[in-house]
């Protein structure tokens, strides 16, 4: 299929929902096809530019994500068995983007706005980074001494994600990446991850658990005028985009900010489809 790109235009002012300060606990509910935050959330006007018109690419070192090409052998990424083989895929994409020795698999996700089962999730829909530095450590750490156990160490690691979306462009919920160099810390809050096999009711979201100081946590963020937000419109299927969680070294670009956000500006727009696979890219 050959897209117009030029459709796009340079910059969509839309909105974007970010955390809104209050004293409630900060949770993040998973259940089969639908997601609940406890946080307090609200639109804020902000200006997604085209990151395809950028002035210069985009790198994981600068940026903190990257744009790359890459056809998956993957013809069905809705059909479990078709994906068995893709870690093998996210494995040489990572190496050939950040020069990492090793990459250990974590888990893939589907993600449409329209629930067709209990694997596919909602897009997430709010300013966000999967992990927060204590979670990447902690999971890093504890895959690693699985995996390798007895194994020689590791000087750094990167918790990432590679996206794609599977659905002819262009897509309806694309997502939005910020430049961590826009990012501060006094942005970040953490957001504790509960899973559930169904979302509890109202009271019971606020009420005490055991353990929630070693359960995994995301980050999740305050607005700030100084955020730089871009978007790669009209991907297709052989495009990933990879986005930095945490990177242990942060004498570079360390964690990138992002959501899924609507695009109203296109008419023709399709239902976003996309496959996220979370992994860890360790180096010696």
């Amino acid at each position: 299929m050959i897209t117009d790109r030029s459709r796009a235009g340079d910059a969509i002012e839309t909105v974007i929902d970010y955390l809104v300060p209050t004293s409630r606990i900060n949770r993040r509910f998973w259940a089969p096809g639908r997601e609940v935050n406890t946080g307090v959330y609200a639109p804020y006007p902000v200006t997604i530019r085209n990151a395809r018109l950028a002035p210069e690419p985009f790198t994981l070192d600068t940026h903190g994500f990257a744009i790359a090409r890459h056809r998956s052998a993957v013809r069905d990424f809705r059909d479990a068995a078709a994906v068995r083989d893709y870690p093998d895929e996210v494995a040489a994409v990572a190496k050939a983007l950040t020069g990492c020795d090793l990459v250990l698999p974590m888990g893939g996700q589907l993600r449409s706005p329209i629930i067709s089962g209990a694997s596919v999730q909602p897009p997430a829909a709010e300013a966000h980074v999967d992990f927060n530095t204590a979670t990447a450590h902690r999971v890093a750490r504890a895959l690693y001494d699985r995996a390798v156990p007895g194994g020689a160490g590791y000087s750094r690691f990167i918790c990432f994600s590679l996206w794609r979306t599977f659905s002819p462009p262009p897509q309806d919920w694309p997502l939005a990446l910020c430049d961590c160099r826009s990012v501060g810390d006094e942005d970040a809050v953490a957001n504790v991850k509960v899973d559930v096999d169904e979302i509890p009711e109202e009271d019971a979201l606020y009420a005490p658990i055991e353990g929630e100081e070693a359960m995994s946590a995301a980050t999740i963020f305050h607005h700030n005028p100084a955020h730089r937000w871009w978007y790669f419109p009209d991907m297709t299927a052989d495009e990933v985009i990879f986005i930095k969680f945490h990177d242990s070294d942060h004498g570079r670009a360390w964690r990138a900010p992002h959501t899924a956000f609507h695009d109203s500006t296109r008419p023709d727009a399709v239902t976003r489809e996309s496959y996220e696979f979370r992994a860890i890219a360790y180096f010696r």
